[in-house]
Protein backbone atom coordinates (compact mmCIF):
# COMPACT_ATOMS: atom_id res chain seq x y z
CA UNK A 1 0.00 0.00 0.00
CA UNK A 2 0.84 3.42 -0.43
CA UNK A 3 0.05 5.29 3.18
CA UNK A 4 0.25 8.66 4.16
CA UNK A 5 0.81 9.59 8.02
CA UNK A 6 0.15 13.20 8.60
CA UNK A 7 2.99 14.37 10.65
CA UNK A 8 2.57 17.68 11.36
CA UNK A 9 2.30 17.43 15.06
CA UNK A 10 5.48 15.62 14.93
CA UNK A 11 8.25 16.55 17.61
CA UNK A 12 8.29 18.37 21.26
CA UNK A 13 6.44 21.46 19.63
CA UNK A 14 3.13 18.65 19.19
CA UNK A 15 3.40 18.00 23.13
CA UNK A 16 1.79 14.88 23.51
CA UNK A 17 0.72 14.70 20.06
CA UNK A 18 3.71 14.84 19.07
CA UNK A 19 5.14 12.14 21.13
CA UNK A 20 2.80 10.21 19.83
CA UNK A 21 3.03 11.01 16.13
CA UNK A 22 7.24 11.04 16.85
CA UNK A 23 7.40 7.19 18.11
CA UNK A 24 4.51 5.67 15.57
CA UNK A 25 6.31 7.02 12.67
CA UNK A 26 9.95 5.92 14.29
CA UNK A 27 8.88 2.70 15.30
CA UNK A 28 6.89 1.84 12.41
CA UNK A 29 10.22 2.38 10.19
CA UNK A 30 11.82 -0.56 12.54
CA UNK A 31 8.95 -2.79 11.84
CA UNK A 32 7.96 -2.25 8.64
CA UNK A 33 9.36 -4.80 6.00
CA UNK A 34 12.04 -2.80 3.13
CA UNK A 35 11.52 -3.40 -0.08
CA UNK A 36 14.75 -0.54 -1.12
CA UNK A 37 14.19 1.95 -4.25
CA UNK A 38 12.03 -1.09 -5.92
CA UNK A 39 9.63 -1.58 -3.16
CA UNK A 40 9.21 -5.02 -2.13
CA UNK A 41 5.81 -6.92 -2.96
CA UNK A 42 5.07 -7.25 0.52
CA UNK A 43 6.26 -3.81 1.13
CA UNK A 44 4.60 -0.51 1.67
CA UNK A 45 5.40 3.02 0.87
CA UNK A 46 5.37 5.95 3.34
CA UNK A 47 4.79 9.41 3.01
CA UNK A 48 5.45 11.73 5.73
CA UNK A 49 3.66 15.03 5.62
CA UNK A 50 5.55 17.89 7.91
CA UNK A 51 5.45 20.91 8.75
CA UNK A 52 8.08 23.61 7.62
CA UNK A 53 9.14 23.53 11.26
CA UNK A 54 9.77 20.09 11.68
CA UNK A 55 10.98 18.80 8.32
CA UNK A 56 14.50 18.79 8.95
CA UNK A 57 13.74 16.93 12.31
CA UNK A 58 12.30 13.86 11.12
CA UNK A 59 15.22 12.21 8.94
CA UNK A 60 14.07 8.52 7.78
CA UNK A 61 16.21 5.49 8.11
CA UNK A 62 13.77 3.34 5.94
CA UNK A 63 13.96 3.74 2.05
CA UNK A 64 10.58 3.17 2.10
CA UNK A 65 9.55 6.37 3.84
CA UNK A 66 9.73 9.73 2.04
CA UNK A 67 9.53 13.02 3.45
CA UNK A 68 6.53 15.89 2.42
CA UNK A 69 6.30 19.38 2.93
CA UNK A 70 3.03 20.53 4.20
CA UNK A 71 2.57 23.83 5.07
CA UNK A 72 -0.85 23.69 6.46
CA UNK A 73 -1.10 25.03 10.08
CA UNK A 74 -3.39 22.06 12.20
CA UNK A 75 -6.88 23.70 13.20
CA UNK A 76 -7.04 26.49 10.24
CA UNK A 77 -9.15 26.45 7.33
CA UNK A 78 -5.87 26.03 4.89
CA UNK A 79 -5.75 22.48 6.30
CA UNK A 80 -9.24 21.55 5.85
CA UNK A 81 -8.93 23.21 1.84
CA UNK A 82 -5.80 22.25 0.90
CA UNK A 83 -4.35 19.28 2.64
CA UNK A 84 -6.88 17.19 0.73
CA UNK A 85 -5.90 18.41 -2.59
CA UNK A 86 -1.86 17.56 -1.59
CA UNK A 87 -2.69 14.01 0.15
CA UNK A 88 -4.55 13.14 -3.17
CA UNK A 89 -1.30 13.97 -5.37
CA UNK A 90 0.31 11.42 -3.54
CA UNK A 91 -2.30 8.31 -5.04
CA UNK A 92 -2.86 7.03 -1.56
CA UNK A 93 -4.51 3.94 -0.55
CA UNK A 94 -4.60 4.52 3.26
CA UNK A 95 -3.68 7.71 5.15
CA UNK A 96 -3.20 7.55 9.04
CA UNK A 97 -4.46 11.19 11.00
CA UNK A 98 -3.20 10.81 14.54
CA UNK A 99 -5.47 13.61 15.64
CA UNK A 100 -9.51 14.21 14.97
CA UNK A 101 -8.21 17.19 12.77
CA UNK A 102 -9.16 15.48 9.55
CA UNK A 103 -9.75 17.68 6.55
CA UNK A 104 -13.72 16.91 5.99
CA UNK A 105 -12.98 16.97 2.31
CA UNK A 106 -10.70 14.07 1.81
CA UNK A 107 -12.51 11.59 0.69
CA UNK A 108 -10.13 8.27 0.32
CA UNK A 109 -9.41 5.78 2.97
CA UNK A 110 -8.16 6.74 6.01
CA UNK A 111 -8.15 5.75 9.95
CA UNK A 112 -7.68 8.00 12.95
CA UNK A 113 -6.29 7.74 16.18
CA UNK A 114 -8.69 9.40 19.34
CA UNK A 115 -6.50 9.98 21.78
CA UNK A 116 -9.24 11.24 24.31
CA UNK A 117 -12.81 13.24 23.62
CA UNK A 118 -11.53 16.53 26.30
CA UNK A 119 -13.37 18.70 23.97
CA UNK A 120 -16.44 16.90 24.87
CA UNK A 121 -16.10 16.93 28.39
CA UNK A 122 -14.49 20.09 29.25
CA UNK A 123 -16.02 22.72 26.99
CA UNK A 124 -15.29 25.50 29.03
CA UNK A 125 -14.33 29.12 28.15
CA UNK A 126 -11.49 28.95 30.77
CA UNK A 127 -9.24 26.69 28.42
CA UNK A 128 -9.23 28.99 25.54
CA UNK A 129 -7.87 32.53 24.85
CA UNK A 130 -10.70 33.03 22.29
CA UNK A 131 -13.74 35.57 22.40
CA UNK A 132 -16.53 33.37 24.05
CA UNK A 133 -18.29 33.47 21.17
CA UNK A 134 -15.62 32.96 18.44
CA UNK A 135 -14.52 30.04 21.17
CA UNK A 136 -18.29 28.77 20.91
CA UNK A 137 -18.01 28.38 17.08
CA UNK A 138 -14.98 26.63 17.22
CA UNK A 139 -15.99 24.34 19.66
CA UNK A 140 -19.04 23.38 17.45
CA UNK A 141 -16.83 23.16 14.54
CA UNK A 142 -14.79 20.51 16.45
CA UNK A 143 -17.52 18.85 17.54
CA UNK A 144 -18.76 18.45 13.85
CA UNK A 145 -15.18 17.40 12.88
CA UNK A 146 -14.51 14.82 15.52
CA UNK A 147 -17.75 13.24 14.43
CA UNK A 148 -17.22 13.25 10.94
CA UNK A 149 -13.49 11.98 11.46
CA UNK A 150 -14.82 8.36 14.10
CA UNK A 151 -17.78 8.10 11.20
CA UNK A 152 -15.79 8.14 8.12
CA UNK A 153 -12.67 6.50 9.14
CA UNK A 154 -11.96 3.11 8.07
CA UNK A 155 -10.48 2.20 11.65
CA UNK A 156 -10.60 4.38 14.54
CA UNK A 157 -7.53 3.81 17.40
CA UNK A 158 -8.33 4.49 21.25
CA UNK A 159 -5.10 4.82 23.28
CA UNK A 160 -6.63 3.34 25.85
CA UNK A 161 -9.53 0.85 26.95
CA UNK A 162 -10.85 4.02 28.88
CA UNK A 163 -10.83 5.92 25.56
CA UNK A 164 -12.49 3.49 23.49
CA UNK A 165 -15.33 2.70 25.76
CA UNK A 166 -15.81 6.47 25.92
CA UNK A 167 -15.87 6.74 22.13
CA UNK A 168 -18.72 3.93 21.58
CA UNK A 169 -20.39 5.95 24.52
CA UNK A 170 -20.60 9.44 22.63
CA UNK A 171 -20.67 7.67 19.06
CA UNK A 172 -23.11 5.44 17.39
CA UNK A 173 -19.98 3.40 15.37
CA UNK A 174 -19.56 -0.48 15.10
CA UNK A 175 -17.30 -1.94 18.21
CA UNK A 176 -15.10 -3.59 15.60
CA UNK A 177 -14.48 -0.36 14.32
CA UNK A 178 -12.38 0.38 17.07
CA UNK A 179 -9.09 -0.88 17.85
CA UNK A 180 -7.01 0.02 20.56
CA UNK A 181 -3.23 0.29 20.86
CA UNK A 182 -1.47 1.82 24.11
CA UNK A 183 0.78 4.18 24.25
CA UNK A 184 4.42 3.85 26.32
CA UNK A 185 7.18 5.85 27.94
CA UNK A 186 10.88 5.51 27.01
CA UNK A 187 13.24 4.10 29.83
CA UNK A 188 15.96 5.54 28.44
CA UNK A 189 18.94 7.28 30.61
CA UNK A 190 20.86 10.33 29.09
CA UNK A 191 24.38 10.10 29.34
CA UNK A 192 25.84 13.56 30.49
CA UNK A 193 29.27 14.53 31.58
CA UNK A 194 27.02 17.59 33.50
CA UNK A 195 26.53 17.35 36.87
CA UNK A 196 23.09 17.01 37.62
CA UNK A 197 22.81 19.99 39.90
CA UNK A 198 24.39 22.45 37.20
CA UNK A 199 21.32 20.75 35.21
CA UNK A 200 18.47 21.84 37.76
CA UNK A 201 20.34 25.65 38.58
CA UNK A 202 19.75 25.66 34.55
CA UNK A 203 16.38 25.74 35.17
CA UNK A 204 16.06 27.46 38.50
CA UNK A 205 15.09 24.25 40.16
CA UNK A 206 15.87 23.62 43.87
CA UNK A 207 15.64 20.57 45.89
CA UNK A 208 13.50 18.92 47.48
CA UNK A 209 10.57 19.17 45.04
CA UNK A 210 7.40 17.88 43.19
CA UNK A 211 7.02 17.59 39.71
CA UNK A 212 4.67 17.67 36.90
CA UNK A 213 5.19 17.49 33.52
CA UNK A 214 3.13 18.65 30.71
CA UNK A 215 0.55 20.72 29.17
CA UNK A 216 -1.45 22.88 31.86
CA UNK A 217 -4.71 23.09 30.23
CA UNK A 218 -7.70 23.47 32.68
CA UNK A 219 -8.59 19.81 33.51
CA UNK A 220 -4.95 19.14 34.36
CA UNK A 221 -6.25 20.84 37.51
CA UNK A 222 -2.77 22.46 38.37
CA UNK A 223 -4.43 25.60 40.07
CA UNK A 224 -5.66 23.20 42.89
CA UNK A 225 -2.56 21.74 42.76
CA UNK A 226 -0.78 25.04 43.68
CA UNK A 227 -3.67 25.83 46.32
CA UNK A 228 -3.09 22.09 47.86
CA UNK A 229 0.83 22.72 48.01
CA UNK A 230 0.10 26.72 50.07
CA UNK A 231 -0.91 24.27 53.10
CA UNK A 232 1.56 21.24 52.73
CA UNK A 233 4.86 24.51 52.88
CA UNK A 234 3.14 25.75 55.86
CA UNK A 235 4.65 21.91 57.57
CA UNK A 236 7.28 21.39 54.63
CA UNK A 237 8.97 24.72 54.32
CA UNK A 238 11.66 23.19 52.22
CA UNK A 239 9.88 21.53 49.61
CA UNK A 240 9.41 23.26 46.39
CA UNK A 241 6.66 22.63 42.95
CA UNK A 242 8.13 22.32 39.98
CA UNK A 243 5.80 22.93 36.84
CA UNK A 244 7.34 21.83 33.34
CA UNK A 245 5.97 23.17 30.25
CA UNK A 246 6.68 25.76 27.51
CA UNK A 247 5.41 29.10 28.87
CA UNK A 248 2.17 29.91 27.18
CA UNK A 249 -0.88 31.78 28.37
CA UNK A 250 -1.94 29.01 30.76
CA UNK A 251 0.77 28.63 32.49
CA UNK A 252 1.06 32.79 33.26
CA UNK A 253 -2.39 32.27 34.34
CA UNK A 254 -1.43 29.87 37.08
CA UNK A 255 1.84 32.30 37.64
CA UNK A 256 -0.92 34.86 38.87
CA UNK A 257 -2.66 32.48 40.51
CA UNK A 258 0.39 31.46 43.09
CA UNK A 259 1.48 35.22 42.92
CA UNK A 260 -2.10 36.46 43.93
CA UNK A 261 -2.56 34.07 46.76
CA UNK A 262 1.44 34.85 47.93
CA UNK A 263 2.22 31.02 47.64
CA UNK A 264 5.93 30.38 47.97
CA UNK A 265 8.26 28.03 46.45
CA UNK A 266 6.44 27.41 43.08
CA UNK A 267 8.73 27.07 40.23
CA UNK A 268 7.77 27.47 36.63
CA UNK A 269 10.66 25.86 34.88
CA UNK A 270 9.64 26.74 31.79
CA UNK A 271 10.48 24.11 28.44
CA UNK A 272 12.91 21.59 29.12
CA UNK A 273 15.18 19.12 27.07
CA UNK A 274 14.39 16.12 26.66
CA UNK A 275 18.34 15.48 28.12
CA UNK A 276 17.80 17.42 30.95
CA UNK A 277 14.10 16.58 32.00
CA UNK A 278 15.81 13.02 32.20
CA UNK A 279 17.63 14.40 35.35
CA UNK A 280 14.50 16.40 36.36
CA UNK A 281 12.39 13.45 36.63
CA UNK A 282 15.33 11.80 38.71
CA UNK A 283 15.87 14.28 41.39
CA UNK A 284 12.25 14.98 41.79
CA UNK A 285 11.18 13.43 45.27
CA UNK A 286 7.87 12.98 43.69
CA UNK A 287 6.02 12.88 40.55
CA UNK A 288 2.03 14.47 40.87
CA UNK A 289 -0.75 14.07 38.85
CA UNK A 290 -3.98 15.58 39.32
CA UNK A 291 -5.44 15.44 36.00
CA UNK A 292 -9.00 15.39 36.18
CA UNK A 293 -9.08 13.18 32.89
CA UNK A 294 -7.36 11.62 30.58
CA UNK A 295 -6.79 8.87 27.08
CA UNK A 296 -3.72 7.65 28.16
CA UNK A 297 -1.13 10.15 30.06
CA UNK A 298 2.21 9.41 29.10
CA UNK A 299 4.33 11.95 31.91
CA UNK A 300 3.45 9.77 34.96
CA UNK A 301 4.68 6.56 33.15
CA UNK A 302 7.70 8.51 31.77
CA UNK A 303 8.38 9.54 35.71
CA UNK A 304 8.54 6.13 36.44
CA UNK A 305 10.55 4.93 33.83
CA UNK A 306 13.38 7.81 35.32
CA UNK A 307 12.42 5.72 39.49
CA UNK A 308 10.70 8.53 40.30
CA UNK A 309 7.70 7.70 42.95
CA UNK A 310 4.36 8.92 41.25
CA UNK A 311 0.66 10.29 42.68
CA UNK A 312 -2.19 10.39 40.69
CA UNK A 313 -6.09 11.39 40.48
CA UNK A 314 -7.80 8.32 40.58
CA UNK A 315 -9.54 8.52 37.14
CA UNK A 316 -10.55 5.51 35.47
CA UNK A 317 -7.79 5.59 32.25
CA UNK A 318 -5.14 6.28 34.85
CA UNK A 319 -5.80 3.20 37.03
CA UNK A 320 -6.21 1.27 34.27
CA UNK A 321 -2.35 2.61 32.98
CA UNK A 322 -0.83 2.99 36.40
CA UNK A 323 -1.94 -0.24 37.75
CA UNK A 324 -0.78 -0.45 41.40
CA UNK A 325 2.54 1.47 40.55
CA UNK A 326 0.78 4.56 41.59
CA UNK A 327 -0.66 6.53 44.62
CA UNK A 328 -4.06 7.57 43.89
CA UNK A 329 -5.75 10.53 45.47
CA UNK A 330 -9.48 12.22 44.89
CA UNK A 331 -8.57 15.10 42.71
CA UNK A 332 -11.38 16.78 42.96
CA UNK A 333 -10.46 17.28 46.84
CA UNK A 334 -7.98 19.59 48.34
CA UNK A 335 -8.05 17.77 51.74
CA UNK A 336 -7.42 14.25 49.82
CA UNK A 337 -5.01 15.49 47.57
CA UNK A 338 -2.83 17.19 50.37
CA UNK A 339 -3.39 13.90 52.58
CA UNK A 340 -2.38 11.77 50.15
CA UNK A 341 0.45 13.93 49.09
CA UNK A 342 1.83 14.56 52.92
CA UNK A 343 1.42 10.16 53.05
CA UNK A 344 3.53 9.81 50.47
CA UNK A 345 6.23 12.35 51.42
CA UNK A 346 6.59 11.22 55.14
CA UNK A 347 6.85 7.75 54.05
CA UNK A 348 9.83 6.46 52.63
CA UNK A 349 9.31 3.03 52.80
CA UNK A 350 6.15 4.21 50.49
CA UNK A 351 8.14 5.78 48.14
CA UNK A 352 10.64 3.15 47.16
CA UNK A 353 7.86 0.35 47.19
CA UNK A 354 6.36 2.75 44.26
CA UNK A 355 9.45 3.34 42.70
CA UNK A 356 9.98 -0.58 42.24
CA UNK A 357 6.51 -1.21 41.26
CA UNK A 358 6.63 1.71 38.82
CA UNK A 359 9.61 -0.01 37.40
CA UNK A 360 7.44 -3.48 36.71
CA UNK A 361 4.77 -0.94 35.19
CA UNK A 362 6.29 0.30 32.49
CA UNK A 363 7.20 -2.84 31.00
CA UNK A 364 3.72 -3.04 29.94
CA UNK A 365 4.37 -0.91 27.22
CA UNK A 366 6.11 -0.77 24.30
CA UNK A 367 6.27 2.13 21.40
CA UNK A 368 7.29 -1.04 19.24
CA UNK A 369 4.38 -2.81 20.37
CA UNK A 370 2.43 0.14 19.41
CA UNK A 371 3.23 0.17 15.61
CA UNK A 372 3.15 -3.21 15.20
CA UNK A 373 -0.36 -3.39 16.11
CA UNK A 374 -1.00 -0.14 14.31
CA UNK A 375 0.77 -1.87 11.18
CA UNK A 376 -1.84 -5.05 11.83
CA UNK A 377 -4.61 -2.35 11.57
CA UNK A 378 -3.03 -1.02 8.20
CA UNK A 379 -3.07 -4.63 6.63
CA UNK A 380 -6.61 -5.19 7.98
CA UNK A 381 -7.96 -2.41 5.76
CA UNK A 382 -5.83 -4.01 2.97
CA UNK A 383 -7.25 -7.12 3.25
CA UNK A 384 -10.54 -5.33 3.29
CA UNK A 385 -11.66 -6.75 7.40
Amino acid sequence: MRIGIDARFYGPQGKGLGRYTQKLVTNLEKVSPQGGSAFGRDSNQYFIFLTQENFDEYQPTNPNFKKVLADCRWYTLKEQLKMPALLNKYNLDLVHFPHFNVPIFYRKKFIVTIHDLILIHYPTIRGTTLNPLFYWLKFLAYKFVIRFAITRAEKVIAVSNFTRKDILSHYAVNPEKVEMTYEAADDFCWTSNENPEIILKKYAIIKPYLLYVGNPYPHKNLEKLILVFADIISARPDLHLVLVGKDDYFYARLQTVAKENNIKNVIFAGYVLDKDLDVVYRQAILYVFPSLYEGFGIPPLEAMAKGTPVASSDHACMQEILGDSAYYFDATSKNKIAEGLIKILNNENLRKELTARGYEQIKKYSWKKMAKQTLEIYQQIADGK
